[in-house]
């Protein structure tokens, strides 16, 4: 029997009343979106007009686009479990995607570690890309005063800035700014009343693009920051690995987001590295060097790091692999 490959899940996270919401309603209407399973964290969290929906089956309602739509009651393992078992007994549709929309407090980490950690989920889903929606009026004001909005925006591959239609132009171009300051790695874009590209959500996370700029543009902008390491020869995976492992346990609560390209011994390509907190992601292997630079470039966004521990961190590394630092 053919196992059907892991589908990538899109997280979709933001501060309370960032527009989550408002997207997610004008996506789902949206003929891209078929073939996506779309988690919502309760009832009548998205608005589905009546005539869109072809069935329903448990949890999950099924619309004439193809899209499935299914409520998370505060358990995500058991809803991913379930529609897929859903799939596997001809309940409802096969997808070719995932979308899951986090609440506004929380922490996009724990999806992340139970794609990677969680035995049975990993057998059916696999990360994609994680995408923040600011709120356009209020970003800032939310930036300034809360941290797990902060956060949300430091891990992302993509932000959306929301409401554009309701903030005057300087508003926006002062809160792209902020942004930047806090996560230069990430494509920004702007949308109106919930409209934007499908791409946006669905593309696969980035890879080089995302560690190119966060490695040019550094941070240090109150709690948050972020270093680069880079190494001239190749490196052996086996004691990288082992470092990753060790460092983000002991600075879980720190270590937002490790992600970089390493010149593995032996290897013509890159592999791709990608840790967020605790989880260490399954290391992939491009098809080849993005450009005529093949060293080892890996980043690191930080929460709440002193100087002197980032230090201390850059010289373990080095240490670990038996080379030196490229300045």
């Amino acid at each position: 029997m053919v196992t059907a490959p892991p589908v990538p899940v899109t997280v979709l996270t933001g501060f309370l009343g960032a527009g989550k919401t408002t997207l997610l309603s004008a996506l789902l209407r949206r003929p891209e979106l078929a073939g996506t399973a779309v988690f919502i964290n309760e009832v009548g969290a998205i608005a589905i007009d009546h005539h869109l929906v072809r069935d329903v089956k448990g949890d999950a309602v099924v619309l004439g686009s193809g899209c499935v739509c299914c409520t998370v009651a505060g358990d995500l393992v058991r809803a991913l479990l379930e529609l897929a078992a859903q799939v596997a007994r001809g309940e409802v549709p096969p997808f070719a995607r995932a979308l899951v929309e986090t609440t506004g407090l929380a922490d996009p980490t724990g999806v992340l570690a139970a794609l990677v950690n969680h035995p049975l989920i990993a057998r059916h889903y696999q990360p994609g890309a994680v995408v923040t929606a600011v709120d356009g009026q209020l970003g800032l004001a939310t930036l300034a005063r809360q941290p797990e909005a902060v956060a949300q925006v430091a891990l992302a591959d993509r932000i959306v800035i929301t409401k554009t239609d309701l903030a005057a132009p300087d508003q926006l171009d002062a809160l792209e700014a902020a942004l930047r300051e806090k996560n230069a790695g990430a494509a920004i874009v702007r949308s109106a009343r919930g409209e934007v590209d499908p791409e946006v959500l669905l593309a696969p996370a980035p890879d080089t693009a995302w560690i190119d700029a966060a490695a040019r543009r550094p941070v240090a902008h109150g709690f948050i920051s972020t270093f680069t390491v880079t190494f001239g020869r190749p490196v052996r995976m086996g004691p990288l690995g082992l470092w990753l492992t060790l460092i983000t346990q002991m600075h879980a609560g720190a270590l937002l987001r490790v992600k970089g390209l390493v010149d593995v011994e032996g290897e013509s390509a890159p592999v791709v590295i990608d840790c967020v907190q605790h989880v260490i992601h399954p290391a992939r292997q491009l098809p080849a060097w993005p450009d005529d630079d093949h060293r080892t470039r890996l980043v690191f966004v930080a929460r709440g790091l002193a100087a002197g521990t980032i230090a201390s961190l850059r010289a373990s590394l080095a240490d670990s692999l038996g080379q030196p630092l490229v300045d």
